[in-house]
């Protein structure tokens, strides 16, 4: 069965994550691996992933997931973790692109380090529980993803 893999990246997250797929699954039978692009749309099953923007998949990956025809994995970060629920929500977000037909073969979302931008905003916010609990995030966010994450990825790539 052939394959491709699309990804959107802003931070390098999700190309981790895109690169772990390639490197889990037969190098022979991948037809395309990069950006949103309809080179893709040959393949057999296309894994496709994204950065989470405002609890679903960013506009780049929305408007490829649109144009699919076939088996989709779908796998992406978000900054914020913990929170199996949480990722089934953006999951579920990013699924609503699809046309109908389309069948989902997997999925995995993991947290993603983000930007040093983010937390100077989180550090000029009014002292209060919430800006504590968005600080820890982006702390506990540093290091992923990370080995397990991958791991983690591998499996739900090898169940498929």
């Amino acid at each position: 069965m052939t394959y491709a893999i699309v990804y959107s990246s802003k931070t390098g997250n999700t190309r981790l994550l895109a690169e772990t797929i390639r490197d889990t699954l037969p190098t022979g039978d991948c037809l395309y691996c990069g950006a949103p692009d309809d080179a893709a749309l040959a393949a057999d099953r296309i894994y496709v992933g994204f950065w989470t923007d405002k609890g679903t998949c960013d506009a780049d990956t929305a408007a490829f997931l649109s144009r699919l025809t076939k088996q989709v994995f779908l796998f992406g970060t978000a900054g914020f973790g913990g929170a199996p629920e949480y990722f089934d929500k953006i999951l579920s977000a990013a699924r609503q692109y699809l046309p109908d037909g389309v069948t989902v073969c997997g999925s995995y979302m993991c947290q993603g380090k983000m930007p040093a931008a983010v937390r100077a905003r989180y550090e000029s916010m009014e002292d209060s529980p919430r800006r504590q609990m968005l600080l820890a995030n982006f702390d506990a966010a540093l290091s992923h993803p990370d080995d397990n994450d991958l791991a983690r990825l591998r499996d739900a790539v090898c169940a498929r």
